[in-house]
C-alpha cells in the first residue's frame, strides 16, 4: 500500500476524508443535506443530458437555469443556509474529538443546568407562568445579554420562578443561561417570522425560534396561556412536552 500512495499523499486522503466527513455531518446536522442531494443530482442530470447525451434544447433550458440557480437557492432556502453556515461556524462538528478527551465528571459538569431548568418549567407549567429561557451553546450571544438586566448568578430553580413571577419586573423578557450561570433576564430577541407557525402560538415561541434560527442557542418556553412546556433548536419548535420529555431532550443536544 505504501508503495502505492506515499506518506504525504494518504495524509492528503485523510484530511479530504475528514472534511468531506465534517462537511456532511454538519449539513445532516443543520438540515441542508437533502437540499445538497437535490442540487447534485440536478448537476449531474445536466451533465448527462448535455454533455454525454448530446440533448442541446433540455440542455439550453438547464444551462440557464445552472446561471440563475446559486442565486434561486439562497432566496429560497435562506433559513436553511443561514442554519448551515451557524453551524459550520461553531465548530462543532469537531465535538466528538473533544468528547474523546473529556472526563466523565467534567461532561456531567456541563449539564448541570439542566434540572434546575427542568424543576423550574414543571412549576411554572403548574401555575401557568410564563417564561422564555435561552441556554447559550456555542455561539456567543453577548448583543442579546447586553439588551436586559445583569444578573450573573449561580443557577437555581427558585431563582428562575423569581425572575419569571408574574409581578417581577423582568418576567416579560427571556433569560440567558451560559455554562451554570444566569446571566441576564429581560432580555430582548430576535422574533421569527415563519409562517408555518401555529397562528395561536404568541411572541414568547416566536422569539423562542427567532434565537433559534440565528443562533445555536437552545430557547424554552413555558406558555402563560395553557402552561405548555417547548423548546425551539436549531430553527425548529417542538410543541407541548412534558417535563420527561424535555429533560431527555436538552441532555441529547448535539
Amino acid at each position: 500500500m505504501f508503495s502505492l500512495f506515499g506518506i504525504k499523499d494518504l495524509i492528503d486522503i485523510l484530511l479530504v476524508a475528514t472534511l468531506l466527513f465534517y462537511l456532511y455531518r454538519t449539513m445532516k446536522v443543520s438540515g441542508t443535506l437533502n437540499i445538497f442531494i437535490g442540487v447534485l443530482a440536478f448537476v449531474i442530470s445536466w451533465i448527462v443530458m448535455y454533455k454525454i447525451f448530446d440533448m442541446r434544447l433540455i440542455g439550453t433550458i438547464m444551462d440557464k437555469f445552472v446561471d440563475i440557480g446559486l442565486f434561486i437557492i439562497v432566496i429560497l432556502f435562506q433559513e436553511q443556509i443561514k442554519r448551515f453556515l451557524i453551524e459550520l461556524g461553531s465548530h462543532k462538528g469537531w465535538g466528538f474529538i473533544a468528547k474523546a478527551f473529556r472526563s466523565k465528571a467534567e461532561g456531567d459538569d456541563e449539564n448541570k443546568w439542566i434540572l434546575p431548568v427542568v424543576y423550574a418549567c414543571m412549576s411554572m407549567s403548574k401555575s401557568k407562568t410564563g417564561a422564555l429561557i435561552v441556554v447559550k451553546r456555542q455561539m456567543p450571544l453577548e448583543g442579546y445579554e447586553r439588551t436586559g438586566d445583569v444578573i450573573d448568578a449561580n443557577i437555581n430553580t427558585r431563582l428562575i420562578e423569581n425572575i419569571f413571577f408574574k409581578n417581577s419586573p423582568l418576567h416579560d423578557g427571556a433569560m440567558i443561561i451560559d455554562g451554570n450561570k444566569v446571566k441576564s433576564a429581560g432580555c430582548i430577541l430576535p422574533v421569527s417570522h415563519d409562517t408555518s407557525l401555529p397562528r395561536y402560538l404568541g411572541l414568547r415561541h416566536r422569539s423562542a425560534l427567532g434565537i433559534a434560527q440565528a443562533t445555536d442557542a437552545v430557547a424554552i418556553v413555558v406558555s402563560e396561556e395553557t402552561g405548555h412546556i417547548s423548546y425551539a433548536y436549531k430553527g425548529e419548535i417542538h410543541l407541548k412536552l412534558s417535563s420527561t420529555e424535555l429533560e431527555h431532550a436538552l441532555a441529547n443536544l448535539e
